[in-house]
């Protein structure tokens, strides 16, 4: 009788034990696939975007070309990618999606830039899309596709607007 009280207690323990961890397996796993669920599309468009780190800039770039970009084909298809067709020119961009203070800019908004009269905002020269943490993704001149301090120098000088696109 003593035997199968121990015998008992084994198998008892055991099957539990095998419950226990095959639910911790598989919600380990359901864990894993959330964290991948949760990358924000914002974040997969900025990992995509910086596939193409150094690709040189081309004014008026072709947007069936990825050997070259110009800022506004370069937003066009990388956005592309995850389903939003931005128009063509860094002006039409400018006016799609919803406007967005700079103090509540999220990785993915496109931000503007202009080199001329900020009074009226009306002169886009530039786009690029907010990677977060003050930093934007876009390409310009001699560095190509490059990444750049949103609150210093050019950029904080000649930042217009910020749309939210996604």
């Amino acid at each position: 009788m003593n035997m199968h009280k121990i015998i008992k207690k084994v198998i008892i323990t055991g099957v539990a034990a095998t419950i226990g961890f095959g639910t911790f397996a598989i919600e380990g796993t359901n864990m894993a696939q959330a964290a991948t669920a949760t990358t924000s599309t914002g974040q997969k468009i900025i990992n995509y975007g910086e596939k193409y780190m150094g690709t040189p800039y081309k004014f008026g770039a072709s947007t069936s070309t990825t050997n070259y970009f110009d800022c506004s084909s370069f937003m066009k298809h990388i956005f592309k990618k995850y389903g939003v067709d931005l128009p063509r020119t860094s002006v039409q961009q400018s006016k799609v999606g919803r406007a967005v203070s700079k103090s509540n800019l999220k990785k993915g908004d496109l931000v503007f830039f202009s080199s001329g009269s900020r009074a009226t905002g009306s002169n886009i020269t530039h786009v690029a899309v907010y990677m977060g943490g003050g930093k934007i993704l876009h390409t310009y001149g001699g560095p190509g596709v490059t990444i750049s301090d949103l609150n210093s120098g050019n950029w904080k000088r000649t930042y217009i607007k910020a749309r939210r696109v996604l």
